[in-house]
């Protein structure tokens, strides 16, 4: 086999908790003053930090804030994203990937999730998988986001693989590009599948069984 591992971006790629980042940022922007926080906006957050994310909020705003302040919003937005995380279950893992996670499971490759959200455990366990990635490395354990490779040259460290024998799958430019720095080739799904730095273009998550 030409890939041992496969590492995962969680939201977007093994489920979907976009719409509660967009709303839990906005209703963060409106508390502050800002009323043009736009899903375009929300996009730009796909893939990056918590603090990060903050940032791009941040540039609407007029307001100067100090790292305790950026601190208290960040954690006033997560409270909010965790209560609608709440809502999640079973039900939010597709078909389409359970099936496909089991099927590459059986085929005997080290799975893992590399994922820059402090939330990566609970959803995990929301979903069903708490128990079944051989490795989860999420924000809580890197101290550089996206594009930086830190969180997949982790993952592989912990499956014990080099990066050439992973490949890494991402529905964000900034996580393919973090794969590729890594010396990782890369599957994109979603917008990721048209990124030029794209190795494998994916349509569903199944089609990773047909490139294997």
């Amino acid at each position: 086999m030409k890939f041992q591992g496969i590492i995962f971006d969680l939201d977007g790629v093994i489920c979907s908790t976009d719409k509660f980042h967009f709303l839990a940022w906005k209703q963060l922007a409106e508390s502050i003053g800002i009323t043009n926080f736009t899903q375009a906006d929300g996009d730009l957050q796909r893939g990056v930090s918590r603090m990060e994310s903050l940032e791009i909020l941040l540039r609407k705003s007029k307001r100067q804030f100090s790292d305790e302040e950026k601190f208290a919003l960040a954690e006033q937005k997560n409270n909010v994203y965790r209560q609608m995380l709440g809502t999640m279950s079973k039900t939010d893992l597709s078909e389409n990937v359970r099936t496909t996670l089991f099927a590459l499971r059986k085929s005997g490759r080290k799975l893992a999730i590399g994922s820059s959200s402090k939330n990566t455990k609970y959803i995990l366990e929301r979903i069903g998988l708490g128990s079944f990635f051989d490795a989860v490395v999420d924000g809580n354990m890197i101290s550089r986001g996206k594009p930086d490779p830190e969180v997949f040259l982790k993952a592989a460290e912990l499956l014990d693989l080099p990066p050439e024998e992973c490949l890494v799958v991402e529905d964000a430019a900034a996580g393919i590009r973090a794969a590729r720095a890594g010396g990782f080739e890369a599957a994109g799904i979603g917008d990721a599948a048209n990124f030029p730095a794209t190795t494998y273009p994916l349509t569903l998550l199944s089609d990773l069984l047909t490139i294997l």
